[in-house]
């Protein structure tokens, strides 16, 4: 029976994979911002198996509750075995662009946040010396693409933040595992003009991102195909990639 820490709980991606673990009898402990919709998740996955579920509400962009949730964590679960960071919003570049303020509050929250809670988490899974911790960044954090490029700054923070927790925590036999997503079909993304044959369903991701952590995995691309397109975009030149539109 894993005991699974899931911070961003009501997101597509991270309800589809807390789906999968209920049916093996996991235990959980639920945060998200939406406390109802929370609430539903929670429901739901003891329908489909759970052991057990905690619900917390917190903001992750209020830093001093994250200490409060890690503790409230531990209480209920005792140890964590696999801890996902799924939390996250996609704002939009052009509003980045024209506003400071927005752009640091978007950054706090697909990165700042997430570096702070990984240091909390990262000290709790040392003591452990065992577990994993899974944190979903993004195929934006490859390259600074024009149409995207402060949530890809703020993936990209993520990612070397990943690189190196995972080479510290390796030596004390935790897994660190950092998901890139590409598009997937999420409230997130409605409405967006994306390529319909590049479009993945959460159950697809979630299923990749399980099997990712059963095989320790370090850098994982979801779906698979996109280690491919991203490495044909880190390799173009700058002086042809600053004349594109990505």
């Amino acid at each position: 029976m894993k005991r699974v820490l899931i911070i961003g709980a009501t997101s597509a991606i991270a309800t589809a994979c807390a789906r999968m673990w209920a049916e093996r009898g996991a235990e959980f402990f639920l945060v998200s911002r939406n406390k109802e919709r929370l609430e539903q998740t929670g429901a739901d996955l003891m329908a489909r198996g759970a052991t057990a579920t905690t619900c917390y509400s917190m903001d992750v962009s209020d830093f001093s509750s994250h200490v409060k949730m890690l503790t409230q964590c531990l209480a209920a679960l005792k140890q964590i075995d696999i801890a996902l960071i799924a939390h996250g919003t996609l704002p939009n570049q052009q509003l980045c662009e024209q506003d400071v303020e927005m752009a640091l509050r978007e950054f706090t929250i697909n990165g700042t946040s997430v570096i702070s809670l990984l240091t909390l988490l990262a000290k709790q899974f040392e003591t452990q010396h065992c577990g994993t911790l899974a944190v979903i960044s993004s195929v934006a954090g490859d390259r600074g693409r024009p149409s995207n490029y402060l949530y890809g700054t703020a993936k990209a923070a993520v990612s070397t933040f990943c690189e190196g927790l995972s080479a510290r925590l390796y030596k004390a036999g935790v897994h660190v595992i950092d998901i890139k997503p590409g598009f997937v079909d999420t409230p997130m993304t409605q409405g967006l003009p994306l390529p319909a044959a590049l479009i993945a369903k959460p159950e697809q991701v979630a299923k990749r991102i399980i099997k990712g952590i059963e095989k320790k995995t370090t850098i994982l691309y979801a779906p698979g195909f996109w280690k491919a397109i991203m490495l044909i975009i880190k390799l173009i030149p700058h002086f042809i990639f600053k004349r594109t539109n990505l």
